[in-house]
């Protein structure tokens, strides 16, 4: 190979080098150019683990240079390591291949490699040819430049032709890899960092030097080029300018590693970026690791190749995409905060590129420093006009401030007029802004505001204020603000100010206002007048110069005393006399003058009032006033000031005091409204008086002192009204007075004529009696007074009363205007003459026959009114005489009672007769009177029954039936007569063989000596008994009666099985049972007929039951079918299978005479089973090859032992498999048979071979055992076994081991797989339980459903619990929701036979069908309702007839509606009218809380078909219909009217009042339907919740099963029966057997025997039986 001359004279004249550094440029344009050759299509991968071995690797390219004087030097190029094309590989972290095909059979394959960016620099290897770092600085236009970077200026591709170089050929880039003009997937410095090679066949056209291609990038930028990319060694065509973008995208974020972004901030929108698409999203972060350092936010730095510069503290850091955590990128950006803040207060958001990482801290801090100093800092201020203001100044209102000059200084005292210009953005203007706020107590106000701007040749400048005239403290500032926003602050920093305080005060006064008054205004009482002095703004002032004030009023004499000066300005002591004329007041002008005031007079109008009391003036004037004893004499009084006025004030009382005698009265008068008023009072009224009296009125204030007292004499003289009456008795022509209360006796029932009166006055002169003053008389014992009469001076006759208990009050009054005047006395009633006698019982009228009255009674004489006569003596006992029908006169006494007059009789007593009401008469002289006794029955001395026949004959019963009546008992005396003793207990005395129900007691009886024993029955053998009842009283035993009770067989009792069978029968095992024929009989031991045979059941159980409990195990048949030639009442048990296992078993019928009571057969019926003849095999239990013992017993087909009552023989000998065989071993002695005896079903075998026998040595042989039994009528297969024949002792004995391990290992074997068998029928029980569970729990969730409730997948039981918590609150919450309710009391249920109210009994849900229905059933709302007649007439007695009872065992039930009939406008399924108003039977309206069927035949009673409907209109309408076809029932309407079944209606009695006017007397309303809704709600959801949990349970324990299953205890178990039945197999084999059929055999014994152990075992038992067998 030979260098190109001319490439290397083109480099060399470009690169002038030294001589050494051309021989190395030399080698590498010499290895970049066949690098290709040498290496192969891949390339120099030094990176490369294992490289491919290939024909390249043969080509070796030499370059030798010859140096004069030296030794040529050969340098071979595949050493050279370091050629762009090595350099463009190894540093590559991905390519992209593709192949373009040109037009006709052109092929360009390509190639483009991604250096990534790492840490701080490009991988992009570096060019001597195009060095990449340009002097770029002059391209820096603004913040945002695109760096070419990386690749630089380069062109992408270079080219091969062939494999090798075409140096001066390169391909700057295609359409679809070029930089985009819009931003890509990919950031734009992406597309710098790629570097590439096109591979060319030999159809493109290459110069002569194979220096330049002809026409290769005109054709692979024809449009007819098609690219494709190569993935995996695939041509794959596709969008080869997407493909590349998101493989250039995949590179920029898997392998570029600029920038680290630490202390991830979160994730943001950017509304700073113009385009919507960029906006977000942006990772924030507050630190990033760059070129070693480390950026955090707050530090300060400084930027370049930015305009203009910027100086800033870093806010944040902005990463695109979503990342998360720390990340190593390339680019970003950070946002920073100019400094210094206060001149600039912005943000800057620049590329991380553009930060200066040469800088330092100290020369940021200087340049912020020295841009701080910039600012303004204060304010100069000066006064050219004069009128300064001074800080803190006091001055008077109206005072101008002079016209200020300001200028803004900065820190170096230099004026300024805005803020210093930065080179990045404008300087603002600066304004001052002058503000003067006062400071009142409601708060600052502004009340002048002006802002100054600077004119450029003036300063700021500010006019002069005159208009401060406002009182109070001020604040004049002075503020630096900015032009545009009028802020007062720049960057956070407050701009220069001055603040100027000063007071402003009132000036000197020029004018003056009066200020308020104190009201009122009296005469002669001094006020004050205050004055309010003001500046001329207006302003209150003081007076400081001495001012004599001037008053003036018309009419009015003024004087004042003084006036103050200073703060409050008050002319004291003012007062005012003068004529006012009304006690009102009158108006006056009062003007005022200060002299020197620029307005010096103000008038204002006062209302002067008379003054305070001074003197009193009385009228009349006279001197001597004469009035009327008992009249009231009236005195004109006024109360004056001081000027004459009539003045008035508050409690202005005048008061008079009259003296000169007692008792007289006080006046006062209350003037304190008019000053004036009328003095006057009680009467004036002295006692006794008979001549003229004088006496004295002193009229006086008591209230004011400084008014003299006005004295006035009176001259009194006597009454001439009424002073004195008098009452008189006129006895003939004789007066007898009758004084003041007197008592007066006169007799009884008569009456006092000749009453008169008199009537005088204070002078005691008569008064003559006028028509006037008789009407003003009045008498209290008569309504009628004859007036004529009164003028005459009579009074009404008085009528004495007739009892001698009764005083007559008399009353005479007069009353008028002066006096009240009254007479009385009392007149008491004397008794007449006898007219008759009267008789009194002291004690109860009640005595017992036999016995004398305890009660005494006493006769008395009275006169005709029934007063009683004083003047009888004791001999008038002797006139007494007393009677009555059966009166025993010999016990009778009658003595005479001096202390009451009266006449006491005792010992009363009557002959022995009938009971009841005697009737006494008493008699005296022709006077009688009459008293009435009840004579009742003598003490109790028998018991008789009452309502019973005689009996002197036996009563007869049926056993266990009730006796026909009640036992009814009654006390009765020894003459018969019923005794009403209560609390007699009385008890029944029977045979102990005798049994009553109730069982008996002690009854009491009742208040009239009746006790109800009741309905008793009787239970007792067939014959007689003896009843006898037993009563005392008083410690003495009643004579009682005895009754004799003929007992008799009730024969529909049960009471006896009868079971008829073949006695004689055998039980065969496993056979049938011979029919059982079952009859169930009688007390009369008759049999009893239709009975159910689903009552009759056959028990059988194995074993002897010890008691007469019934084992648990317990197997039971039912009768069979009763045929059609069989008796009636017979019951047949038919082709009953005998048990298949030997035993004794037990059988009893049993008879279900109802739910809880059962008749058992007499007794047990016992049974042997036994094994019949059919026996089919043996079955040998031992075989010990040592002893050579056999032991057979015989057993049935169902493994029952069987044979015992079997005689014979057992004959034995050997057989050899094989027929040809000829040499047969022999027994003991040379035989070959023997025969061993048979007894008791069982044979003792013991078998020894003959020394020497025959037989071929380790040959199996048969022992064949034949059973001999004559009276078996079938023949037995002979049994046989196997043995081997040993002519060796010591291989016998190996083989007798060898048979012990077998055993062993058999029985060991099926101890493990009847182990294994239960664990796998148990997990398969516990898999069907687990099934069963979720069917159960799948059906509940689905009913769930179908109520609207679904369930979540998760926390089920928490959710369900939560859920029936909910609803049990909305639940309670239903109940608690008010509801219509029945207050009527309940009668208490102390007996299952009483169902309660009927009130109570139902409930109704509408509330005006519940009105309409109550008052319907009013009457019977409060009647008890009780099952048995009993019950009701116990609760007649208990409540004494007061409560309403209602058997229902007599209600007649035919009568009874149907409750399903239809309406009855609806007949035979058709409807015969269309009906109005809702009909519905009232009955179907009603629902019923218990008791139903009971509640419906009450309520049928009671409503029957009565029919609900709406309203009047639509009833009369149905009725109307109905009778046409039919009868109709009573029709209630909603509305509360009712139409009888007769047709009738209207009326009160045919309207239902409201609701409150029944009084609680009400039906109750039912639950809500959503509180029977949640009830179905919580019991679904408590169901489910209970099958969630057993499922889970379930499935727990199936699945700890399974584990266990797989445990290494389980492992190893299966293990050992895999290593047992291997070892079994081989020592079967040792011993020459056959493994399975032992194995088998040896196994099913136990097994069948196990299954045996019940009579009959269960199916699935059975079923497992069979698996294990057929296993």
């Amino acid at each position: 190979m030979f260098m190109n001359l001319s490439f290397l004279k083109r480099i060399l004249k470009r690169r002038r080098k030294t001589k050494k550094q051309y021989i190395v440029d030399t080698l590498e344009t010499e290895r970049h150019i066949y690098h290709y050759y040498i290496h192969g299509p891949k390339g120099n991968e030094t990176n490369a683990v294992v490289k491919d071995v290939g024909p390249f690797n043969n080509i070796d390219i030499q370059i030798s240079m010859f140096e004069k004087g030296k030794v040529p030097k050969i340098v071979n190029l595949r050493e050279i390591k370091d050629d762009m094309q090595t350099l463009y590989i190894n540093t590559a972290a991905d390519s992209f291949e593709f192949k373009a095909h040109v037009e006709g059979e052109g092929i360009v394959e390509g190639i483009i490699r991604y250096h990534p960016f790492l840490y701080d620099k490009e991988t992009y290897p570096d060019d001597p040819c195009f060095p990449s770092k340009l002097n770029d600085d002059d391209d820096d236009d603004d913040c945002f430049i695109v760096e070419k970077g990386a690749r630089g200026k380069r062109p992408i591709f270079e080219c091969f032709w062939n494999g090798r170089l075409i140096p001066y050929t390169t391909v700057e880039d295609f359409d679809w890899c070029a930089p985009p003009k819009k931003r890509g997937l990919a950031p734009i410095e992406c597309y710098n960092r790629i570097s590439g090679a096109l591979f060319t066949n030999d159809k493109f056209q290459v110069s002569t030097n194979k220096l330049t291609f002809m026409d290769l990038e005109l054709k692979l930028k024809d449009k007819n080029t098609l690219f494709t990319r190569i993935f995996n060694g695939q041509e794959q065509r596709m969008k080869i300018d997407r493909e590349f973008a998101l493989w250039l995208k995949d590179c920029h974020e898997k392998y570029d590693k600029q920038i680290k972004f630490t202390v991830f901030k979160g994730i943001t929108t950017r509304t700073d970026l113009p385009s919507k698409r960029m906006q977000s999203p942006w990772t924030v972060y507050s630190a990033i690791e760059w070129d070693g350092k480390t950026y955090k936010t707050g530090q300060l730095v400084k930027t370049i190749k930015t305009l203009p510069i910027f100086y800033g503290s870093i806010e944040k850091f902005f990463l695109y995409g979503d990342h998360d955590g720390d990340i190593f990128a390339t680019g970003g950006e950070v946002q920073i905060a100019l400094e210094p803040q206060a001149l600039y207060a912005e943000m800057k958001t620049i590329p991380i590129s553009k930060l200066d990482r040469t800088v330092s801290d100290k020369a940021v801090k200087k340049y912020i420093e020295d841009e701080m100093a910039r600012l303004p800092d204060k304010l100069s201020v000066t006064w050219p006009e004069g009128d300064e203001l001074l800080p803190n100044e006091t001055r008077f209102a109206g005072t101008p401030i002079g016209a200020l000059r300001i200028e803004i200084l900065n820190k170096k005292g230099e004026a300024m007029q805005k803020l210093p210009g930065t080179s990045h953005g404008g300087s603002k203007k600066l304004l001052v802004e002058l503000k003067v706020i006062l400071h009142s107590p409601s708060g600052n106000k502004e009340i002048i505001s002006h802002i100054s701007q600077h004119g450029g040749k003036w300063p700021y400048w500010f006019k002069k204020m005159e208009n401060l005239q406002k009182l109070g403290n001020y604040t004049l500032k002075l503020q630096v603000v900015l032009n545009e926003s009028n802020a007062d602050t720049y960057a956070g920093r407050p701009l220069p100010s001055k603040i100027f305080k000063f007071t402003i005060i009132e000036g000197k006064p020029e004018k003056f206002s009066v200020g308020l008054l104190e009201l009122p205004f009296r005469v002669g009482v001094p006020f004050n007048i205050p004055l309010e002095l003001q500046d001329e703004f207006g302003h209150a002032t003081q007076l400081t110069t001495d001012i004599k004030p001037i008053l003036e009023a018309s009419g009015l004499t003024l004087q004042y005393e003084e006036i103050t000066t200073g703060t409050n300005c008050i002319i004291k002591g003012v007062t005012a006399k003068g004529c006012i004329n009304s006690y009102q007041g009158k108006n006056f002008n009062l003007k005022v003058t200060l002299p020197g005031l620029k307005e010096d007079t103000q008038i204002c109008k006062i209302r002067l009032q008379p003054g305070p009391p001074r003197q009193l003036k009385v009228k009349p004037d006279s001197e001597i006033l004469k009035i009327e004893n008992g009249t009231a004499f009236p005195f004109q009084v006024e109360v004056l000031d001081e000027s004459g006025n009539i003045t008035a004030q508050p409690k202005l009382i005048v008061h008079c005091k009259f003296l000169g005698a007692s008792n007289l009265p006080v006046y006062a008068v209350d003037c304190s409204n008019a000053g004036t008023n009328i003095l006057t009072g009680p009467v004036i009224h002295v006692q006794n008086i008979k001549k003229d009296q004088m006496l004295k009125a002193r009229i006086e204030i008591l209230s004011c002192k400084d008014v003299l007292p006005v004295e006035k004499i009176i001259k009194l003289l006597p009454s001439s009204h009424v002073a004195r009456l008098q009452v008189l008795s006129m006895d003939g022509q004789k007066a007898i007075q009758i004084k003041h209360q007197d008592e007066i006796n006169w007799v009884a029932g008569d009456v006092m004529h000749n009453l008169i009166f008199q009537m005088y006055d204070e002078g005691e002169r008569e008064i003559h009696i006028t028509p006037a003053v008789a009407e003003k008389i009045k008498v209290n014992w008569t309504p009628k007074i004859n007036r004529d009469n009164l003028i005459q001076g009579l009074l009404p006759d008085v009528k004495v009363p007739t009892s001698v208990k009764d005083v007559r009050y008399c009353l005479i009054t007069y009353l008028d205007d002066h006096v009240s005047l009254e007479s009385a006395f009392t007149v008491r009633p004397l008794p007449d003459e006898p007219k008759h006698i009267k008789c009194k019982l002291k004690g109860p009228n009640t005595l017992q026959m036999g016995e004398e009255l305890k009660s005494e009674i006493d006769v008395m004489i009275t006169d005709q009114y029934g007063n009683q006569v004083q003047t009888v003596t004791s001999s008038c006992v002797n006139s007494l005489g007393v009677s009555g029908p059966g009166l025993d006169k010999s016990y009778l006494k009658i003595t005479w009672q001096e202390s009451t007059l009266t006449m006491r009789v005792k010992g009363i007593r009557f002959k022995p007769g009938l009971p009841g009401s005697k009737e006494l008469c008493f008699a005296w002289r022709e006077f009688s009177d009459f008293l009435r006794v009840n004579l009742i029955a003598g003490s109790p001395a028998k018991l008789q029954l009452v309502d019973w026949p005689e009996l002197e004959k036996p009563v007869a019963v049926i056993n266990g039936r009730e006796l026909q009546k009640p036992l009814v008992v009654q006390l009765c005396d020894q003459w018969g007569n019923p005794s009403p003793e209560p609390n007699v207990k009385i008890s029944l005395i029977k045979a102990s063989n005798l049994k009553i129900v109730p069982s008996s007691q002690q009854h009491k009886t009742d208040e009239n000596g009746r006790a109800n024993l009741g309905v008793i029955s009787i239970h007792a053998p067939r014959g007689e008994h003896n009843l006898q009842l037993k009563a005392s009283y008083n410690k003495s035993t009643l004579d009682c009666p005895i009754i004799t009770l003929n007992v008799l067989p009730d024969p529909e009792k049960p009471v006896h099985l009868n079971v008829k069978y073949d006695k004689n029968a055998s039980f065969p095992a496993g056979g049938t049972f011979p029919d059982f024929m079952v009859s169930v009989l009688s007390e009369d031991n008759n049999i009893i007929k239709n009975i159910n045979p689903a009552r009759i059941s056959m028990k059988m159980w194995e074993g002897q039951s010890s008691g007469t409990r019934m084992p648990i195990d317990v197997t039971t048949f039912s009768c069979s079918k009763v045929k059609d030639d069989k008796e009636d009442g017979f019951f047949y048990f038919r082709d009953k299978v005998i048990p298949e296992r030997v035993g004794t078993y037990s059988i009893q019928f049993t008879f279900a005479m109802d739910k809880t009571n059962m008749l058992s057969s007499d007794q047990e019926k016992c049974y042997d089973t036994f094994v019949i003849v059919y026996i089919n095999k043996f079955l040998w239990f031992l075989f010990m090859i040592q002893t050579n013992f056999l032991t057979f017993y015989l057993q049935d087909e169902y493994n029952n032992r069987t044979g015992i009552d079997l005689v014979g023989r057992i004959i034995a000998k050997i057989k050899s498999p094989n027929d040809d065989d000829t040499e047969i071993p022999q027994f003991q002695g040379k035989v070959s048979t023997i025969e061993f005896p048979f007894d008791r079903g069982s044979a003792e075998i013991n078998l020894v071979l003959a020394e020497n026998s025959p037989g071929r040595d380790s040959t199996e042989y048969i022992l064949v055992f034949e059973p001999d039994l004559p009276a078996l009528k079938k023949s037995l297969e002979p049994y046989r076994l196997s043995f081997m024949f040993y002519n060796d002792f010591k291989k016998q004995q190996q083989m007798a081991t060898l048979t012990r391990e077998r055993d062993q290992l058999s029985q060991s074997i099926g101890v493990y797989r009847n182990w294994f068998d239960t664990t796998n029928q148990l997990v398969t029980e516990m898999k069907c339980q687990a099934k069963e569970a979720e069917t159960r729990e799948t059906h509940l969730k689905n009913e769930l459903k179908k109520h609207q409730i679904d369930l979540p997948q998760t926390n089920t039981l928490q959710y369900v619990d939560s859920l029936i918590k909910q609803k049990v609150i909305d639940q309670e919450g239903v109940m608690k929701q008010p509801r219509r309710t029945c207050t009527l009391p309940n009668y208490p249920k102390g007996n299952q036979d009483i169902l309660g109210k009927i009130a109570h009994l139902a409930q109704i849900e509408d509330n005006e069908a519940a009105k309409v229905i109550s008052w319907h059933l009013a009457s019977d709302m409060d009647c008890v309702v009780t099952l048995t007649t009993e019950a009701a007439r116990c609760i007649f007695d208990e409540t004494q007839g007061r409560q309403q009872v209602l058997p229902l065992d007599s209600i007649y039930k035919k009568t009874l509606p149907d409750w399903n009939r239809p309406l009855p406008h609806l007949r035979n399924g058709k409807i015969c009218f269309r009906p109005v108003g809702n009909p519905v039977f009232a009955r179907d309206l009603l629902t019923f809380p218990d008791n139903v069927e009971h509640c419906q035949t009450v309520f049928g009673m009671l409503l029957g078909d009565t029919i609900i409907i709406d309203n009047l209109d639509a009833a009369n309408h149905y009725r109307k219909e109905v009778v046409k076809i039919t009868h109709c029932p009573t029709l209630l309407t909603r509305e509360g009217d009712r139409i009888r079944s007769n047709g009738k209606f209207g009326g009160l009695q045919n309207k239902a009042p409201p609701m409150d006017k029944l009084r609680g007397m009400v039906f109750g309303a039912p639950m809500p339907k959503l509180y029977s809704t949640l009830s179905g709600q919580i019991d679904l959801l408590q169901q489910y919740r209970t099958a969630v949990v057993k499922l889970d349970n379930v499935n727990k324990d199936l699945d700890s099963q399974l584990r266990s299953l797989n445990t290494p205890e389980m492992q190893k178990k299966k293990q050992e029966l895999a290593e047992q039945e291997k070892n079994l197999k081989l020592i079967e084999q040792k011993l020459g057997m056959t493994p399975s059929d032992t194995v088998t055999e040896s196994l099913l014994q136990p097994i069948m025997l196990e299954m045996c152990d019940t009579p009959i075992p269960p199916k699935r038992m059975r079923r497992e039986t069979v698996k294990k067998l057929y296993r």
